[in-house]
């Protein structure tokens, strides 16, 4: 049976960037659950890459039929988004690459087994992600300050020790050094796999 690895972590952790450089591993050979949304696409978006883009009636129509895994709703300044997780072509001889929160890793569990589903918890400190997350939004056209800082608030909420602990997150992956963390978490993932 494959496994399903999902990386998670405080915004800024440097989740993103450690998720693509995985996915190019051709040892260990993970494919992508691209997740969907509501929301518009935004520029330089294609679909099916970063998400699957869909509507409300697209949601309903994906949930009545039994395929949505799991579901979150934000309710943003343009109404409220919706991202999910749909089994829709999940091969379970297949090893596969989520990216989400906390909740997401617990939802996939809890449908999927926790004998196939591992978290991978990137880690760094608050002051280095706040000053990576500054840095980030520094170069946006418009900055979104209150933004960011909404975010880095909520995450430590989201990603508290008892919230860690309660979901038994114990793969945890400390990234000071982006190349020494992506070697850990990639001979985790490969020990996981018998490589």
């Amino acid at each position: 049976m494959g496994k399903i690895f999902c990386v998670m972590g405080k915004s800024a952790s440097g989740k993103d960037t450690i998720y693509r450089k995985l996915l190019e591993e051709e040892k260990l050979g993970l494919n992508r659950i691209v997740p969907y949304t509501t929301r518009p696409i935004r520029a330089g978006e294609a679909e099916g890459k970063e998400y699957h883009f869909t509507d409300e009636e697209g949601f309903k129509a994906l949930d009545e039929s039994g395929k949505v895994v799991e579901t979150r709703v934000y309710n943003t300044a343009h109404g409220p988004w919706r991202y999910f997780t749909v089994d829709e072509g999940i091969d379970e001889k297949k090893d596969y690459l989520i990216i989400g929160t906390l909740e997401q890793y617990a939802a996939l569990r809890d449908y999927f087994g926790a004998d196939r589903v591992e978290p991978i918890y990137i880690e760094l400190d608050d002051g280095d992600r706040l000053q990576r997350a500054l840095n980030r939004e520094k170069k946006q056209a418009v900055p979104k300050y209150a933004e960011m800082c909404r975010r880095f608030l909520a995450d430590a909420e989201d990603f508290s020790e008892e919230n860690l602990k309660k979901e038994k997150i114990t793969n945890r992956f400390i990234n000071v050094n982006f190349d020494e963390c992506v070697g850990k978490i990639s001979d985790f993932i490969g020990s996981c796999l018998g490589r």
